[in-house]
């Protein structure tokens, strides 16, 4: 058993303050550590952001050699970051077996999540404390059907032990359609951020859409879950039974419908299989590999019709709001190039020509 220190990807991390130095991380980590337990002195701050966001992670070793990993944030909201974390925790602690152990571990001071705030200027930054997780073994980086199928009933069973515990969880104040209106204020008071004219009525009309179309489906009936949405193979590992073992990485997550982590696993199932250069095209969605994946999900945890309905606009919404919204923060600059020049291109385009829900709702019997 390997240990891995929460090396996450495509994570928002960056804001509009003025960019922090090494210098400025080593100095709110320290801050950030005294605030916590002051008669335990570091020896040892190592940065291990993943290469292609703008996260910063890092490794602290004390004299004594424990080690703890930290997360600096400072794009967002800090309330955001303070209630997701919150939820995370009360998740972890209430989840059942087997899942009682599945998520990556906050520190916790006084019984709650020890969130250090740093302000100071034009600086506004927070910092959270993880134990190191513990990891078995990673999925390969293209499964064959027997993974395929594993996973897919593994998610479905851990969708469900969400479910149980939803009610026991903090309120969450964000939702689709308040991080749309964000969007939607953001195109008529900052357009020019957001590329040409023709561009910014382009997000316009598909803000609109996604708005609108919500109303197609019976949105009632769909559950408010916790969900971590970037399910890429990086950021959770397996047993030698392919059983979910441990999850980290936690900036996409929100309470929100299970729909909106299923465009990930399509990722994960597809035939291309885990890419070092990625796109995020829909067409995932329409191969048979993650057809097979929903199908073994709704084995054990029934999918409805309008649930495979919203698959594309919970995509829209995705693009929208990741890649669009909050990309060239969440991505590093070659990444957010790449991807917003893509969604202009191919990625909103494609939402409502390349993707069949009918063709889904068929296979699954619905």
């Amino acid at each position: 058993m390997s240990t891995i220190h929460i090396a996450e990807l495509e994570q928002p991390l960056k804001s509009k303050a003025k960019a922090l130095t090494p210098l400025d991380y080593t100095f709110i980590l320290k801050k950030a550590w005294e605030g916590y337990d002051a008669s335990k002195s570091i020896r040892e701050i190592e940065d291990i952001s993943a290469m292609v966001s703008t996260n910063h992670v890092f490794r602290i070793t004390f004299h004594d050699d424990d080690i703890v990993i930290a997360k600096l944030a400072y794009f967002g909201k800090y309330e955001h970051f303070k209630e997701d974390h919150r939820i995370i925790h009360a998740l972890s602690n209430n989840l059942l077996y087997p899942f009682e152990n599945l998520l990556s571990k906050s520190l916790l001071k006084n019984n709650r999540v020890y969130i250090y705030r740093y302000k100071q200027g034009k600086t506004d930054a927070w910092v959270v404390f993880y134990n190191p997780t513990r990891i078995l073994d990673r999925l390969p980086r293209r499964l064959e059907d027997h993974h395929i199928i594993k996973l897919g009933q593994q998610v479905g069973k851990f969708h469900k032990a969400c479910s149980r515990v939803k009610n026991v969880l903090p309120k969450s104040s964000k939702t689709l359609r308040t991080d749309i209106f964000s969007l939607q204020r953001e195109l008529e008071t900052n357009e020019k951020q957001f590329g040409s004219a023709m561009q910014v009525d382009f997000l316009k009309y598909h803000c609109e859409l996604f708005l609108k179309n919500r109303s197609k489906y019976n949105m009632s009936s769909f559950e408010i879950i916790p969900v971590f949405i970037d399910w890429n193979i990086g950021n959770f590992s397996v047993t030698p039974d392919l059983e979910l073992y441990s999850r980290w990485d936690y900036d996409w997550f929100r309470m929100s419908y299970r729909i909106l982590d299923f465009y990930f696993f399509s990722r994960v199932c597809s035939d291309r299989g885990d890419r070092t250069v990625f796109s995020y095209v829909i067409t995932t969605m329409m191969e048979d590999r993650f057809i097979l994946f929903l199908k073994e999900y709704h084995k054990v945890n029934p999918i409805t019709a309008d649930e495979i309905r919203f698959l594309k606009e919970a995509y829209r919404f995705f693009i929208l709001n990741y890649v669009i919204k909050d990309g060239k923060y969440f991505f590093n600059e070659q990444y957010a190039k790449k991807l917003q020049a893509e969604a202009f291109e191919i990625y909103l385009p494609s939402v409502d020509r390349d993707f069949d829900a009918e063709k889904i709702i068929d296979a699954l019997g619905l």
